[in-house]
């Protein structure tokens, strides 16, 4: 970590550089490690804050992580702790997720997690494992 002044940085592996230590980024940097240091998830195909259009509004999504076709595979939503993972978390998710068409959902309060199968709308207990190469 780096600090500059008063504002606490993290460095974003993804996006190599430091960023605001906002909560919901440290939360979105906790779950990037987690994907690539647990879950084995590549990190050249993990994609931080980028845009995303909702019909006619420019949103920013949290994270996508691709598969190697570059597909849009797993869609995450990161919440600060104080935020409960409500339907209106989830409602947002499902916004960005007409556009994307991601087949695994997450949202995440980095307390607790819901992870989604979209193709027969069932809660997976952990996040899927990453594709094996074809």
């Amino acid at each position: 970590m780096a600090n500059s002044g008063s504002d606490e940085q993290l460095f974003c592996i993804i996006r190599r550089k430091y960023v605001s230590a906002t909560p919901e980024e440290r939360i979105r940097q906790n779950i990037v490690a987690y994907m690539i240091d647990n879950m084995h998830y590549p990190q050249n195909l993990i994609s931080v804050e980028a845009r995303v259009m909702v019909g006619k509004l420019a949103k920013r999504y949290d994270i996508v992580v691709y598969d190697r076709n570059m597909k849009v595979w797993l869609l995450v939503e990161c919440k600060q702790s104080d935020v409960k993972l409500s339907q209106k978390v989830l409602s947002q998710i499902l916004s960005y997720n007409m556009t994307l068409q991601a087949p695994y959902l997450l949202i995440t309060n980095g307390i607790s997690n819901v992870c989604i199968s979209v193709s027969d709308r069932r809660q997976l207990t952990s996040l899927p494992q990453y594709p094996a190469k074809e």
